[in-house]
């Protein structure tokens, strides 16, 4: 047999038949970042125009629920990515100016910002999913989970779009609507606690720090519990600084680095204050895991 031909069995033809499959993907890959960054910089009456267009055109085809779905999630990615392309612009504008420590701590903020715009597309999108599931299943649960998004994404848009720095009563609204939709999605695996005196909501806190440590506790703590568990967020003023707690009934987890979650934590508390803050995670004597974030006290602006 020559060089020149291809003996059974060789895997060339079969790498050629891949090649069309990766090219499709790179072009939706191409189209779908397109159509985000198209959202971005589009404005909301041209949209709106677009998304009549889609309805009328839905009815015509006699898609009209397929037609609804594309209107809701095209608002939804337009919410995601005006925010995120506000926050970037103004992280882009911070590094530009930072020339000291006061506007390196600017810089730290700003991007802050953009990781509160960045909502999650996954979680988005796998709550639309489940309520559409649980449509069928599920009436009075999938209004509910439904409720709990929209409170969700309330409490987010204001903030990506506020100059003001965050405080831990924002953060707490935050964190239960998002809560609130995992205990649906949880199937009432998890039950919640919230302990924060009314005084201490007006603190100022970093953003995204606190659902961080709530996301943290749902997947290391209680999805891995066959029963679920329960999550208590309280906060309390010790020696001059804003001591927040998370703590969770689940398996628990050995204290120390923890994972990325946490090492971003403890890396955006040392940016913004230095030693004057800390992330604390033991294990308590009743189990679980509590974990601690303590920053300078400060009252934010009215």
């Amino acid at each position: 047999m020559s060089s020149s031909e291809v003996p059974p069995g060789n895997t060339a033809p079969r790498a050629r038949s891949r090649e069309p499959l990766s090219d499709i993907r790179s072009g939706i890959a191409v189209v779908w970042w397109g159509f985000f960054d198209w959202l971005a910089v589009v404005s909301w009456m041209k949209l709106a125009v677009v998304c009549l267009l889609a309805m009328i055109l839905g009815g015509i085809l006699n898609f009209p629920l397929l037609a609804l779905v594309v209107i809701i999630a095209s608002l939804i990615i337009k919410v995601i990515a005006s925010g995120k392309r506000r926050a970037e612009v103004t992280a882009e504008e911070a590094t530009r100016r930072a020339e000291t420590e006061q506007l390196e701590r600017t810089v730290v903020e700003a991007r802050m910002q953009a990781l509160q715009a960045q909502i999650e597309p996954h979680f988005l999108f796998n709550t639309l999913a489940s309520i559409d599931q649980l449509i069928l299943t599920d009436p009075p649960r999938a209004s509910q989970m439904q409720r709990s998004l929209i409170r969700y994404l309330r409490s987010a848009m204001p903030k990506m779009r506020e100059a003001k720095r965050p405080t831990l009563g924002q953060q707490l609204d935050l964190c239960t609507a998002y809560l609130e939709i995992m205990a649906v999605r949880m199937e009432d695996r998890m039950q919640l606690a919230v302990n924060v005196p009314k005084g201490l909501t007006s603190a100022v806190f970093p953003s995204m720090m606190l659902q961080t440590l709530v996301e943290n506790a749902i997947k290391h703590g209680l999805e891995p519990k066959a029963e679920g568990g329960r999550i208590d967020i309280g906060a309390e003023v010790v020696d001059g600084r804003l001591a927040v707690h998370v703590q969770d009934s689940g398996v628990g987890f050995r204290p120390g680095p923890g994972g990325v979650g946490l090492a971003n934590v403890r890396e955006r508390l040392q940016a913004l204050y230095g030693d004057r803050a800390e992330l604390i995670v033991d294990l308590p004597a009743q189990g679980g895991t509590r974990a601690t974030i303590m920053v300078p006290y400060e009252i934010g602006a009215p």
